[in-house]
């Protein structure tokens, strides 16, 4: 275990929201370990820690460490993003067929009205449509953003106690 103190954190010249958070949650002090990192993985900024904190020997032991979370993080979200890009495409292509068509057709004020109402509808739908996919799609990147951040806090937290500098 090694403790980690708001003063460090000062002095490395963390921002302002950080120290608030540190100060909020733990005062002056706080014993380092890789659990408790884990439980605050949203809260604090791990990779400017990592490149403040520690000594290069345990960065280079950190970044070995978070390289696997991160390559899962990027497959989990890539595969929500095709999901909801493919999800989303039959309204996307709608929505662009009822702009294209109703700006060309506009003439005066008659005609830009009735464009805006297609446009409304269009991305009304639009919007419809695309909500399930989106929701999917932000419920499986929060969970892999979620993983992620636990497993880089948990790194480094290891990193932190065992950096010996």
């Amino acid at each position: 275990m090694r403790t980690l103190t708001y003063q460090t954190l000062s002095d490395k010249r963390a921002c302002k929201d950080q120290l608030e958070a540190f100060r909020a949650l733990f005062g002056e002090s706080v014993d380092i370990t890789p659990e408790l990192c884990a439980i605050h993985a949203a809260t604090f900024h791990w990779k400017w820690a990592a490149g403040r904190l520690l000594s290069p020997a345990a960065l280079a032991e950190y970044e070995r460490a978070r390289a696997p979370a991160l390559a899962e993080y990027r497959h989990a979200n890539a595969a929500a993003v095709a999901e909801y890009i493919g999800a989303r495409a039959p309204a996307l292509a709608e929505y662009r067929r009822a702009n294209a068509a109703s700006e060309y057709e506009r003439a005066n004020a008659v005609a830009w009205a009735k464009y805006e109402r297609a446009v409304a509808t269009a991305w009304a739908e639009y919007q419809r449509a695309r909500a399930p996919a989106l929701a999917k799609y932000e419920r499986a990147n929060a969970a892999a953003w979620a993983e992620y951040g636990r497993a880089v806090a948990t790194a480094w937290a290891d990193a932190y106690i065992n950096d010996m500098k």
